[in-house]
């Protein structure tokens, strides 16, 4: 693992340097900048396809040249590398910034509130506060995610219902009767529900929404308590618990996210599937066995309904020697996402697709729900901008926490006292209840166009 992980920073290594001599012989002509973008790895995602037309028309526009660079899989490889990279000389000009790692990464990226005040007095305030520290902006929201229920559709009609699971009730009834079905019909790998269960950041925000749609608070609040020890936390741990070896396969604790997409949309062996959604995910160039009979819902509810807040920025570091030409990069990339957003509303829609109470942030395809549908939810966030350089080891601990439940290693009042404890020591907070229900859920309200 360290011998492949050396030869990747080596590899890394040897492109910024033969990038950057060539910045230096030539910077009179042309600068060449060096881009991380996390959605340069999957090649089942159009927005990799449609972002390399925009590279190419800036740098047609403005000679200005542009690299990617190869980044690791996993959001947990990417920050690792991304922070060594960062203390080199030459370090990538721009990045993919992800929500959470604003207050991880701060000190080595550029304040960018000076350049884009109109592009961050239109976005969301809660996407803008996620990537705030300090009162400085260190990136702007580029592709906001959320966490969504992926569902069959014509799996649903085949079991006579009409809408979607909005509540976990109705989830876990409808995803045991249509395994039932499918696997007296001749499918035994067939199964209801399929997540990224393996003990990560997936896990993290599968496990907030659970709790927080219960009234279990977000781990540690706003005010700088650890919330995370409570009855309405446990309980949701608990039922999710329930579902390995029920309606999700024995093995789901071990899923990375790749694998859920995999049994789900390529394989056909699920029913409903939590994961993320973003705008760029409904228009993939690839066909999946299930295209044509997927639908997209809000996270099912307890209490209330919630997705959890992901995505990325887009950062420029503070060592970069090109900093105005990434500047210039950072706004081209905004205004042709703009132009994108509008397209998309008169665009055709995948075929067979459909929309349901989407979460309330996502604005992309808004017509395409129907009239009389109420509203999507609304999103939490992760408490990275609370905990700041904490943020990892908490997410670390709050994840393993729910994952020794899930294999049953631990039980759930167990867990939740253990980390209680190991988070006011990494913290220095006190425990604390959650907070109300408004304090804890942004709920953007979209006017339906």
């Amino acid at each position: 693992m360290f011998t492949t992980r050396r030869d990747m920073i080596a590899g890394l290594g040897s492109i910024l340097l033969g990038c950057c001599s060539g910045c230096h012989r030539a910077d009179s002509e042309t600068a060449t900048l060096i881009f991380m973008d996390p959605e340069s790895l999957d090649e089942r995602l159009q927005r990799k396809h449609l972002s390399e037309e925009v590279l190419r028309r800036f740098e047609s526009e403005t000679h200005i040249r542009v690299k990617h660079l190869p980044a690791p899989e996993t959001s947990q490889g990417q920050l690792r590398l991304i922070r060594e990279l960062l203390e080199e000389k030459d370090t990538p000009d721009v990045l993919g910034i992800d929500v959470v790692w604003p207050g991880l990464l701060d000190d080595a990226l550029l304040d960018l509130k000076p350049f884009f005040s109109s592009e961050l007095s239109a976005a969301e305030p809660d996407l803008v506060s996620s990537y705030t520290v300090n009162g400085r902006v260190v990136a702007v929201p580029y592709h906001p995610h959320v966490g969504v229920l992926n569902y069959r559709t014509d799996l649903l009609t085949k079991y006579g219902f009409h809408i979607p699971p909005q509540t976990w009730s109705e989830l876990e009834k409808m995803a045991f009767r249509i395994q039932e079905g499918e696997r007296a019909a001749g499918d035994q790998n067939f199964w209801g529900l399929v997540w990224p269960g393996a003990a990560d950041e997936c896990l993290t925000c599968l496990a907030l929404e659970w709790q927080a749609s219960e009234g279990g608070g977000r781990i540690i609040e706003s005010n700088r308590t650890v919330s995370v020890n409570n009855e309405n936390a446990i309980r949701a741990w608990e039922r999710a618990a329930h579902w390995i070896g029920w309606i999700s396969p024995p093995n789901v604790t071990a899923y990375e996210e790749l694998d859920s997409v995999n049994q789900f949309e390529n394989s056909g062996k699920a029913a409903f599937s939590l994961g993320w959604m973003s705008d760029y995910f409904l228009t993939n160039l690839a066909k999946p066995m299930i295209y044509g009979k997927m639908g997209l819902t809000s996270v099912p509810s307890g209490r209330v309904g919630v997705g959890t807040l992901g995505g990325f920025g887009l950062g420029i570091s503070k060592k970069s020697k090109h900093q105005q030409e990434a500047i210039a990069l950072v706004n081209f990339l905004l205004n042709k996402e703009a132009e994108l957003e509008v397209a998309s509303k008169s665009a055709e829609l995948p075929t067979g697709t459909v929309f349901y109470r989407l979460p309330t942030i996502l604005k992309g395809y808004s017509r395409s729900i129907q009239a009389g549908q109420s509203l999507g939810d609304g999103i939490v966030s992760r408490p990275s901008t609370v905990v700041g350089r904490n943020y990892e080891e908490v997410s670390h601990a709050y994840a393993g926490a729910v994952h020794s439940v899930l294999t049953g290693e631990k039980s759930a009042p167990a867990a939740a006292a253990e980390l209680e404890a190991q988070l006011e020591h990494v913290t220095g907070f006190p425990k604390g209840p959650p907070e109300g229900t408004e304090a804890n859920i942004s709920r953007v309200i979209r006017t339906r166009s």
